[in-house]
């Protein structure tokens, strides 16, 4: 029996071929956008987005093999505008202008800052490089808009089930370590989950699931073992990426929707990823104004509180308080009065501009301001009885528009009724 080698499973197993790549079918299959480009010999810059472990350097690496390119490969980490440039001076002196010249890998390209990805525009455009950046961010949002024009976008699906259960079975026989035990793949629930549909991890996690045995004894993988082993399952969530807002959006659209038990579910998923404490209770203050607000105004009060609270406390006894906070903003009466009000406020304010101040409503400092009228026939509330008076609040051209639109929920309507006294119809 040989030794455990030291290289990584997942870095033997990386496929050698195209037609031993893992899915992505609708971009390499016949007929496929990135195949047409590929039977072409043209490959243009492109942009590969999709989650960890589907294959982005790997499918890299494989069109460089197929076009038979020069490969250059950069890590947005450790790598700057230097070393940009370097390497787009490396492919001019190798003279590789035809057909694209050579191929500029960059890892993780959302990283990269304006300036650096500035830098990539003139040898992107001239063809000196032909750029493959990989992301598992959302390019429209971490691209800089002029490399993004000049590059294709392929968006890579994440790896079904069944493809990879099939890379393990794979492992197990054409790695020339593995096929020599003795493994039965008794149970794959708890690989899958853990892994979260990330290949590398997959594979990194069942070597380490293999080697916790024996040699010569029977290897069967079942879930309890691999529970074992992996210790805890980490949700799949990452702080700074896509899935960070995605995540963030299920959540208070689950407190708006009035459905409390999902929105713990999505509370969970954050804070099994390690989302920052504040953030959550923010984003419930939000809440409680934006899809609350007058429909319960202690609402407000709660999550402020909460955000107050788990400032002082922190985790872990912080999810308790966050908790709390999103049962009872999801079981509140809903109303969005206050959300609709400033929106359309805000656009008449662009729409109208700066209209002037009625002469009642502005202050007299000075005998010039008084003699101009200033503040004139303005009525001090508090002198008149329940501290009312009708009187002129809007700017002229405005007068009688009302921002205000009571919903259904029950202190709304209440609000509304006052006002409606209150001013005599005029709400």
């Amino acid at each position: 029996m040989k030794n455990a080698p030291t290289t990584p499973l997942a870095e033997r197993m990386r496929p050698r071929s195209l037609d031993a790549y893992a899915g992505q079918d609708h971009l390499l299959e016949k007929g496929a956008s990135l195949r047409k480009s590929l039977d072409a010999g043209v490959l243009p810059s492109m942009i590969l987005w999709g989650p960890p472990g589907v294959g982005k350097t790997t499918l890299a690496l494989l069109l460089a093999e197929k076009l038979k390119r020069p490969f250059h490969t950069l890590s947005a980490i450790s790598s700057g505008v230097k070393d940009v440039r370097e390497v787009i001076k490396k492919a001019q002196n190798q003279g590789m202008f035809d057909r694209g010249g050579a191929l500029l890998f960059i890892d993780e390209i959302h990283r990269f800052s304006k300036a650096q990805q500035d830098s990539l525009l003139g040898a992107v455009e001239k063809g000196v490089v032909t750029l493959i950046g990989a992301t598992t961010e959302n390019p429209s949002f971490e691209v800089i808009s002029a490399l993004l024009s000049r590059t294709q976008v392929y968006t890579l699906k994440p790896l079904e089930k069944e493809q990879l259960v099939a890379l393990l079975k794979n492992a197990m026989k054409s790695d020339e370590y593995l096929s020599e035990l003795s493994i039965e793949l008794k149970e794959v629930d708890a690989l899958l989950r853990v892994s979260g549909g990330d290949a590398r991890k997959l594979l990194t996690l069942f070597e380490l699931v293999v080697n916790t045995f024996s040699p010569e004894e029977k290897i069967i993988i079942t879930n309890d073992k691999v529970l074992a082993i992996a210790q805890e399952n980490i949700a799949s969530y990452d702080k700074n990426g896509e899935q960070h807002y995605d995540i963030i959006s299920a959540f208070i659209k689950s407190i708006r929707g009035s459905d409390p038990n999902a929105a713990v579910y999505w509370l969970a998923r954050m804070i099994e990823g390690g989302e920052d404490p504040k953030f959550i209770a923010r984003r419930l203050i939000i809440a409680a104004s934006e899809d609350i607000g007058l429909a319960n105004p202690t609402a407000l009060i709660m999550a402020n509180n909460t955000f107050q609270a788990v400032n002082t406390i922190g985790f872990p006894e912080a999810r308790i308080i966050l908790s709390q906070c999103t049962i009872y903003l999801a079981n509140s009466p809903k109303g969005n009065a206050s959300y609709i009000a400033i929106n359309e406020a805000q656009d008449i304010v662009r729409k109208t501009g700066d209209l002037p101040v009625p002469l009642s409503l502005r202050n007299a400092p000075t005998r010039l301001m008084k003699d101009l009228d200033y503040g004139k026939d303005y009525k001090y509330s508090h002198d008149y009885p329940e501290n009312f008076v009708a009187q002129p609040f809007m700017p002229t051209d405005l007068e009688g528009k009302n921002f205000f639109k009571a919903g259904s929920s029950k202190k709304e309507q209440d609000v509304a009724s006052n006002l409606k006294a209150r001013w005599k119809g005029k709400y």
